[in-house]
């Protein structure tokens, strides 16, 4: 029984150790999401940005229009 009360133990402490590569993966997975989510607020300032650009120059050729036709 001691000896596999010693083994058990030697498992579990094998595990509770996260290998280097697991780290490195995690870190790269975690850049990833971290990119994609600056990419993804960066395109939706943009997706606003424009369209308050447009609004605002079919606002302008609505102004010109009146000031001179009417």
């Amino acid at each position: 029984m001691k000896t596999e009360l010693g083994t058990h133990s030697t498992v579990e402490a094998r595990r509770s150790h996260t290998p280097v590569l697991r780290k490195a993966v995690a870190g790269v997975v975690l850049i990833l999401v971290a990119a994609l989510a600056v990419k993804l607020v960066v395109g939706f300032v943009m997706a606003i940005f424009w369209t308050i650009v447009v609004v605002a120059a079919v606002l302008a050729v609505l102004w010109a229009l009146k000031t001179l036709i009417w």
